[in-house]
């Protein structure tokens, strides 16, 4: 899961929104110096990476790219269900996608001065190019991971990503459709937050 996936699991809770949002970005014992709260929300992605990384669905999508894309294949798998749940945004919430994603910048944005170094770095560009909002456009989409390519400190090949993406679309949304019901039916039981 990415960024969106991960906002839209957190329910309508700000600290768990903002925690599991920076979650990635603090490592060891850093998570101590955030309040109760946002360790939850970091705990929670933590959580939902879990289930995500060992579930039989998510690992199907991933190795189809295993070969191409190795250990980077992952992550663009949690790009495409991203994409995913973006342009069918209307089958998950009632509330309209981009009043949903300008609730979740504000929420960060309030928070500006706890994000760990790289997101302050990250979350204006991420606003103004509106990545959340975007994941539903393969432009958008392709853009990000030529971003992310360059980023790399070994060639990781994501530029091509959407490509791939593309070639397999049905399989992929398939996929998604199967497991996404099962990550949040995890995430009401588990966490007790109801989406």
């Amino acid at each position: 899961m990415n960024f969106l996936a991960h906002i839209y699991l957190s329910g309508n809770n700000e600290d768990l929104i903002f925690g599991n949002f920076i979650a990635d970005a603090v490592k060891g014992k850093a998570v101590e110096n955030y309040r109760i709260s946002i360790q939850e929300g970091i705990r929670l992605h933590r959580d939902i990476d879990n289930f995500t990384d060992k579930h039989h669905i998510f690992k199907k999508s991933r190795q189809r790219l295993m070969d191409k894309y190795h250990k980077f294949s992952g992550v663009i798998v949690d790009m495409y269900y991203d994409h995913f749940l973006a342009a069918n945004w209307q089958e998950y919430s009632t509330e309209n996608l981009d009043i949903f994603v300008d609730n979740a910048y504000k929420i960060l944005k309030r928070n500006f001065f706890l994000l760990p170094p790289r997101y302050k770095m990250i979350l204006p560009f991420m606003i103004s190019s509106n990545w959340l909002v975007n994941y539903a456009q393969f432009n958008r989409l392709q853009n990000n991971f030529e971003r992310m390519a360059k980023r790399t400190t070994f060639e990781s090949g994501m530029e091509n990503a959407v490509f791939d993406l593309k070639k397999d679309y049905n399989q992929y949304n398939q996929e998604f459709r199967e497991f996404f019901p099962e990550i949040i039916r995890f995430v009401n039981e588990k966490w007790d937050i109801k989406i």
